[in-house]
């Protein structure tokens, strides 16, 4: 009787410890999910609500159910554009952009001295204001620029206004974005190509897989899970793009780096039409997931896990 009192008052004991721990555990975690109710799931669900309803800046709001869906894809000029220049930039920027990162963290291998200051080399945009890298390089693109007085005074060629000409200025965008991002990418493939197993690439080697063998047939197939991380979020930040078209251009000339971020912003900030940027915000939300679920359905054929 003795004892079955003694493991009852234990387990009460328990009990009433394991029920202050968790009230204590909600107390520590409550400031982070105020944060996240405040700043994340309450602006979701009113950005949902939003793009249901004509959503004036100012004035008075009316219920339009998909209408803004609709009209983003039948009626406005710029949607189908922006969502063009937005696949155009991501197919452009993001095998450039990791073929870059692989070839410096390749070419930054252990053999080569003060391999550790050329990283901190490349890295340097990706931590540099990426409004002070957009004024330089428009700087350096302008008729009177840099590139332009190198080109007249050394080969006696005057190039093209880059940012103001149709056929130049998304590659141009491009080209200053794989600048300004490949660096994050060199440093995940830089520590994949250091956590290789010595003995697979010793026992390659030995039978005779040099150059772009053994690059093909060892090295890719075991870098294979951090390029497809590598892959996924430049997926993700390409189709995000805004910032550099929008310093570099302002979407122009014409529509042509018009992207769909700075098409969302336009329409909410330049337009006042709310309604219709959440609408195509929860577009471009719809796209990423979806190219998102893709790579990960297909990377089985093709990631190599070590198991």
């Amino acid at each position: 009787m003795t004892t079955t009192s003694t493991a009852g008052t234990r387990r009460a004991s328990r009990s009433r410890l394991s029920r202050v721990e968790s009230r204590q555990a909600l107390g520590f975690m409550s400031p982070a999910l105020v944060g996240l109710a405040l700043f994340t799931i309450v602006p979701v669900g009113l950005s949902i609500v939003m793009s249901l309803f004509h959503w004036p800046a100012f004035g008075e709001r009316s219920f339009a159910g998909l209408g803004n869906y609709v009209a983003l894809f039948t009626q406005n000029p710029d949607f189908w554009p922006a969502l063009r220049n937005s696949a155009v930039f991501a197919l452009l920027y993001v095998p450039l952009n990791l073929v870059v990162a692989l070839s410096l963290a390749l070419a930054l291998g252990p053999r080569i001295r003060g391999r550790g200051a050329f990283r901190v080399l490349f890295f340097i945009p990706v931590v540099t204001p990426i409004v002070a890298n957009a004024l330089v390089w428009k700087m350096l693109l302008q008729p009177q620029g840099l590139f332009n007085g190198i080109s007249v005074s050394v080969f006696g060629l005057e190039l093209p206004n880059f940012l103001a000409d149709e056929n130049w200025a998304m590659v141009m965008v491009v080209v200053m974005s794989v600048w300004q991002g490949m660096g994050y990418n060199m440093l995940i493939f830089s520590a994949a190509l250091e956590q290789l197993p010595a003995p697979v690439v010793e026992a390659a080697r030995i039978d005779g897989a040099q150059g772009w063998r053994m690059l093909r047939s060892v090295v890719l197939p075991m870098l294979s899970p951090s390029i497809f991380f590598a892959t996924v979020m430049t997926v993700i930040t390409a189709l995000q793009v805004f910032a550099q078209p929008q310093l570099l251009t302002g979407g122009g000339p014409g529509n042509s780096t018009l992207p769909l971020v700075q098409f969302i912003y336009n329409q909410g900030f330049k337009f006042q039409d709310l309604g219709l940027a959440a609408a195509a915000a929860w577009v471009l939300f719809v796209l990423i997931i979806g190219l998102t679920a893709f790579q990960f359905r297909a990377q089985k054929r093709w990631v190599h896990y070590e198991h």
